[in-house]
């Protein structure tokens, strides 16, 4: 297969409900870039990665800058031969991770297409759906409450919780929407905001009402996460923490997390993320397939993902719901906290742009 033309799309999106962290002040707007590659057998596939300022430090112009030097060398390569192609696509990007992310999905897109099987079917076809959860902004404890009713308004059926600014409110926060919302499963992001002792407080006061605690601790000090996961009473995962395999191998080594979050556009893509799930199983540990605020095309891949392999337990998919203007045409469905795949080649999205 010969790819003829790659085009590099950057756009920048509004969220319907700008959202804060324990990193800093609200985000309104994200980014992100779509690769639209083009075959001489007349296929077309589309890649696409994001910028999220509270995940990546990389600016919008530097990630395409470095995705349009990509797409000059992908003209050479065959698609085909992901591996190969993707590695020298990697000496390339360097630590530009979101860069290999969009040409890592649209020569998945184009296997598909090639196989006539759709992502979750090419990389193991393990289920067709999974329960993905929506992500509660850092407010004030009646907000946070009317968001979760709105959210739950809307079918979703697992809430999670952004933390790590003030223990006691995030305590107090869990128990209102659990009071509200008793039938709903929670869960708690702390964004490395809590000491040891903070995070085995929080764990033990909120125990029955969470299904997990996600990065309590900084994400360079893994002996912190191991002390809170060997001691906390809820499960805990390690977020931040992984950067790629070579941590997600030190952490597994440790027994620092009961299980690894990985995200597509934060590791490079599938290839990277599939490594990490597979140190993840050999260590008898869960994985939470994440993501950053980005369009459904970059979901859609991370969906496929999921739902192939086994030893992914919790769905974080949410980041499309909020994008205004997102140019995805999903092939997915969203239904009472569920997403669905279908039988579509490839990514089974269009992109309208």
């Amino acid at each position: 297969m010969q790819i003829t033309r790659v085009e590099v799309l950057p756009a920048e999106f509004g969220l319907r409900l700008p959202y804060r962290t324990a990193y800093g002040d609200a985000v309104d707007r994200v980014g992100a870039v779509f690769i639209r590659v083009e075959t001489r057998q007349g296929d077309v596939a589309w890649g696409c990665t994001a910028v999220d300022p509270t995940v990546t430090d990389e600016a919008l112009e530097d990630v395409a800058r470095v995705c349009r030097a990509c797409a000059d060398r992908a003209l050479d390569l065959n698609p085909l031969d992901t591996a190969f192609a993707l590695a020298k696509l990697a000496e390339l990007a360097g630590d530009t991770s979101p860069a290999l992310c969009a040409f890592d999905i649209a020569f998945h897109d184009l296997l598909g297409l090639a196989a006539g099987l759709p992502l979750h079917r090419l990389l193991g076809g393990y289920r067709h759906r999974i329960q993905t959860s929506i992500t509660l902004s850092v407010a004030p404890v009646k907000e946070t409450v009317e968001l979760a009713r709105h959210r739950a308004r809307q079918g979703f059926r697992i809430l999670k919780l952004k933390g790590g600014l003030d223990p006691q409110e995030d305590v107090q926060r869990v128990q209102a929407v659990h009071h509200a919302l008793s039938d709903l499963t929670l869960r708690l992001d702390a964004d490395q905001g809590y000491t040891v002792q903070q995070a085995l407080d929080v764990a033990r006061s909120l125990e029955g009402k969470l299904e997990m605690l996600e990065q309590p601790t900084p994400a360079d000090d893994l002996d912190a996460l191991r002390e809170v996961t060997q001691r906390s009473p809820v499960p805990v995962l390690a977020d931040e923490s992984v950067t790629g395999p070579p941590s997600a191998l030190d952490i597994a080594s440790r027994r620092a997390a009961n299980g690894l979050s990985v995200k597509l556009a934060t590791c490079g893509g599938l290839g990277c993320a599939r490594q990490v799930d597979a140190i993840a199983r050999a260590a008898r540990m869960s994985t939470l397939v994440g993501c950053v605020n980005e369009p459904a095309l970059l979901i859609a891949a991370g969906l496929g993902f999921a739902l192939s392999s086994p030893n992914v337990r919790y769905g974080d998919l949410d980041g499309h719901f909020d994008l205004i203007g997102d140019p995805t045409v999903p092939g997915f469905r969203f239904e009472e906290g569920w997403l669905i795949a279908t039988d579509v080649p490839g990514l089974g999205c269009t992109v309208e742009l």
